[in-house]
């Protein structure tokens, strides 16, 4: 669909433009602004409405041009022969950028790719850009899609040249003088004042998907346009964690490629952190969002298990296990993969002085007459050949593992733990623990007769351990997950951090069979 135009177009820009502009676009080798880089620049300064300078260049990446993107910009190899580096032109662009405001179509990308390019440099450069797809987007509702091709297609435009910088930049201007013929200076002025007074967006992320936002604790669902999840994560302050995403995105690729497809937010409230904490990743594990990879579910993990030589020295090695048949005690430390097994490993070892070979981090036998690598480096103690005791070198590996051992569960039976909202007590919420599994979330305690359970006492969770005899089952067969049992620990064994939640721990025992018998 094509608009219809007046006989009398505009000639210049509104005066509800910034009087200071630059409408930039840059060409680059990939999407990723921390690992790509920019092959051409093009931009255009306006002031005072005025278009007063037209500058481009073609920029040397360092770096190999990938074949798609020579097919989709028509730049190759040869065209970038004896161009400039960035470091070349660096302190002529910051002229150009100083003082005016930065805009481009999908403004965080163009914005991502100069702020790095500066950044290796360690020249700081930072600036409120406007993003001229929100600015369609607000003057022009009635189209769904504000792609510069879908732009230059809704207004007849003409383009020599579409994804070489000069000519998209030449688009910028175009639409904006078209704009300015059909909106007057106070509606342009108010659109690009409530663009450039709001942090910067996702490009397909409307403004109010923010506004609607709480301040609480929470969950919130990030989607694209097409209602996939992207990202499920967790925050005591939905609203300042999201925009926290886009605020920090030129630094992190991911979070850059993902911002690039956001279109829609969403959330879900809970009474405290603690609730947070365990929705984000049971939410994680049942939606598999695309961009959460570190708590997705794994069910082979892996384990320190130690022994002794026949010199009576503390050997330790990675071993797998099946959470499915049940963990106990005799574990030492539970990892997602052998590869974070041995990070864990080499990391004490620097710490503690320990013996790699011993480890089985180094090749070759111990207790001979060659010593490991490290301890030429003076950074093992010599137990490798026998220059350190095994007394001495078992105290220091137990002091390396301590803190490793599984939690014990601190009570008999399943306990009830109830959080609180402290600034709302109507929010609340009831979770079912057991041996550290999470069970179920319940809406009320009528909930536990349903399940043959009924509560010990009144007493809270720190009253109740200390008179309670600690189980001493293995963990739970059934439900077990890492990061519930971390979460799990984090708070049971925490009593000030229970407190600031305002959580309350109810023991559970099953309900004697004569009451049982009564409501059936």
């Amino acid at each position: 669909m094509q608009l219809s135009w007046f006989d009398n177009d505009a000639t210049h820009l509104s005066e509800g433009f910034p009087e200071k502009m630059v409408l930039l676009d840059c060409e680059t080798t990939g999407g990723n602004a921390t690992r790509n880089r920019i092959i051409e620049i093009g931009l255009l300064v306006i002031e005072e409405g005025k278009l007063i300078k037209r500058w481009q260049s073609f920029v040397d990446p360092q770096t190999a041009l990938p074949p798609f993107i020579q097919k989709i910009t028509g730049i190759n190899p040869g065209m970038l022969i004896g161009a400039p580096t960035f470091s070349d032109i660096a302190e002529e662009l910051l002229q150009y950028l100083d003082g005016r405001t930065l805009v481009a179509h999908n403004a965080r990308f163009d914005y991502g790719f100069i702020k790095n390019e500066f950044a290796r440099l360690d020249i700081k450069f930072s600036t409120k850009p406007l993003c001229s797809v929100k600015f369609s987007r607000a003057l022009f509702p009635q189209f769904n899609r504000h792609g510069l091709s879908h732009i230059i297609k809704r207004f007849d435009l003409t383009i020599e040249n579409r994804h070489r910088a000069m000519d998209d930049a030449e688009m910028i201007y175009q639409f904006f003088l078209k704009s300015s013929a059909l909106f007057s200076a106070e509606e342009i002025a108010a659109t690009c004042k409530q663009q450039l007074k709001r942090p910067a967006l996702p490009m397909n992320l409307p403004s109010n998907e923010i506004d609607k936002l709480p301040s609480s604790s929470g969950v919130y669902y990030f989607y694209d346009l097409k209602g996939v999840l992207l990202y499920v994560g967790k925050s005591i302050h939905i609203r300042n964690r999201v925009m926290s995403h886009f605020t920090q995105d030129h630094k992190n690729a991911k979070d850059l490629q993902m911002s690039a497809k956001i279109a829609h937010v969403d959330f879900h409230n809970t009474p405290s952190d603690f609730g947070a904490q365990v929705l984000e990743s049971n939410q994680i594990k049942a939606l598999n969002p695309l961009y959460n990879r570190r708590l997705r579910r794994v069910k082979k993990m892996h384990q320190f298990r130690s022994y002794e030589d026949s010199e009576g020295y503390k050997r330790l090695s990675i071993e797998a296990v099946d959470v499915g048949s049940g963990i106990d005690d005799t574990n030492i430390g539970l990892f997602r993969s052998p590869r974070q097994a041995v990070k864990k490993l080499e990391s004490l070892a620097d710490q503690f002085s320990l013996c790699h070979k011993l480890l089985g981090l180094e090749a070759g036998p111990a207790n001979a007459d060659k010593p490991c690598f490290r301890a030429q480096l003076n950074k093992c103690l010599g137990a490798c050949h026998g220059a350190e005791t095994p007394e001495l070198y078992n105290q220091r590996i137990n002091t390396a593992l301590e803190g490793y051992q599984l939690q014990m569960w601190p009570y008999p039976g399943p306990i009830l733990i109830e959080e609180r909202n402290s600034e709302d007590p109507e929010q609340s919420a009831l979770h079912l623990i057991n041996n550290w599994s999470y069970m179920a979330q319940i809406d009320s305690p009528d909930e536990l007769f349903d399940r043959g359970l009924q509560t010990v006492n009144a007493l809270a969770s720190s009253d109740f351990s200390c008179q309670s005899e600690r189980s001493t089952q293995p963990l739970s067969i059934v439900n077990f997950d890492l990061d519930i049992y971390f979460i799990l620990v984090r708070f049971l064994m925490d009593e000030d951090r229970l407190k600031m939640n305002n959580i309350k721990i109810w023991p559970l025992m099953e309900l004697a069979t004569e009451n049982f018998d009564d409501l059936i």
